[in-house]
C-alpha cells in the first residue's frame, strides 16, 4: 500500500471533507484512520487536510499545479473503492481538469 500513496510531483494538496458523526461518512473516517499515517509518512511536505463539518457528504479534492482541482465523491463507497479513488487522484496530475463547484 505504501507505493499507492507516493503522490505525483504536480500534486500540491489533498483535502478530505466529511461529517464527524454521520453514518454516510463512517467508511471515510475508517479509511482515513488507517491510511492517513501512511500517506503523510510517504509525502511529508504535501498538505493533507481533513475537514469535518456536520452533515457534509464525504468528498476528496486534489489540487495540482497552476490551481487545477479534481474532486471525487466518496459517498457510498467501500474502503477499497475509496482507496482506489484516492490513488487515482494522487497519481493523475497530468489529466487534472478544473472542477470548482
Amino acid at each position: 500500500m505504501a507505493g499507492r500513496y507516493g503522490f505525483a510531483k504536480g500534486l500540491k494538496e489533498l483535502r478530505f471533507l466529511f461529517c464527524q458523526t454521520a453514518e454516510h461518512s463512517s467508511v471515510t473516517r475508517s479509511f482515513l484512520t488507517r491510511a492517513y499515517p501512511i500517506m503523510k509518512k510517504n509525502n511529508p511536505t504535501i498538505p493533507i487536510m481533513l475537514r469535518e463539518a456536520q452533515g457534509t457528504l464525504p468528498r476528496v479534492y486534489a489540487r495540482y499545479e497552476f490551481g487545477r482541482e479534481k474532486a471525487e465523491s466518496l459517498e457510498g463507497l467501500s474502503d477499497k473503492q475509496i482507496e482506489e479513488a484516492v490513488t487515482k487522484l494522487v497519481k493523475d496530475d497530468a489529466n487534472a481538469q478544473q472542477t470548482i463547484t
